[in-house]
């Protein structure tokens, strides 16, 4: 049997494959649930300090798979969107709260859940063919997944609007240019190389850095300057405590290259 989700390691960097390539890698129960699960693992898992998520073919993922939600339907379950607290939820919270950097190469259309999940994580590189499409209410869905709270943050409250009300696909270069993509290549073959270089550029800083800083934009983006402030006091006690900030310093003042272990 196929592995829904591929998982493969090089040196501290963590590939996430979304491998259901025959159905544009949309996401069954099978899928979502080896994604949440392994996303809570690498949480702690101090060998791994940057992930990438990809999608295999040409594909990054088109999003819920609809054939298997035709079943729920009809089956009439008093809950036919159970899914969104059981699965997108957790794997949504876990995506954003990893506190080490996420890369989506985003190959090919990324719809519905499939781009939710390429704007939870803290870049998105694309090539000619990526595609967004915010497919939820063509089919009569609200947003989830965490769009309703990225989309505005990456692209404005208006076009947020727009491109879930009106569910029109966003091309690549206008993905850039709105802010869904970070970094555009011209071969769609190089996306993936290109978003596991950045990993690894990523996975030799200083991690607990990175995931400080993503708490407190999280933080902030919600809260107030009181809030801000007290989360970058506390990050900065934490980060100040760790061994690569203070090899980090004594290699600046000897003017040497710091070399980040992670901790």
């Amino acid at each position: 049997m196929t592995e829904p989700l591929l998982v493969d390691r090089t040196d501290a960097v963590v590939t996430l494959t979304l491998n259901r390539p025959t159905a544009m890698n949309s996401l069954d129960v099978a899928l979502k649930e080896a994604l949440r699960d392994t996303l809570a693992e690498l949480e702690t898992d101090r060998s791994c300090r940057a992930v990438v998520l990809a999608g295999a073919g040409g594909s990054f993922s088109a999003g819920q798979d609809l054939r298997e939600h035709v079943q729920t339907l009809e089956a009439a379950d008093a809950d036919p969107l159970a899914t969104v607290r059981a699965h997108y939820n957790p794997i949504a919270a876990r995506l954003a709260n990893l506190p080490k950097p996420v890369v989506a190469a985003v190959r090919g259309m990324a719809a519905g859940a499939g781009a939710s999940l390429a704007f939870l994580t803290d870049f998105r590189i694309g090539g000619p063919k990526t595609r967004f499409l915010m497919a939820f209410a063509g089919v009569g869905l609200a947003a989830d997944t965490g769009a309703s709270w990225t989309l505005p943050r990456l692209v404005g409250h208006a076009k947020a609007v727009e491109l879930l009300m009106l569910a029109e696909p966003v091309g690549a270069e206008e993905a850039c240019r709105l802010g869904l993509l970070n970094k555009l290549v011209d071969d769609d073959e190089q996306v993936l190389p290109t978003a596991q270089e950045l990993a690894a550029r990523l996975a030799a800083g200083p991690t607990v850095a990175y995931g400080a800083i993503k708490r407190q934009l999280s933080i902030a983006d919600a809260g107030t300057l009181a809030d801000a402030l007290a989360a970058e006091a506390q990050a900065q006690s934490i980060c100040g405590a760790t061994a690569d900030h203070k090899a980090a310093t004594m290699a600046f003042v000897n003017k040497q290259k710091p070399v980040f272990e992670g901790h």
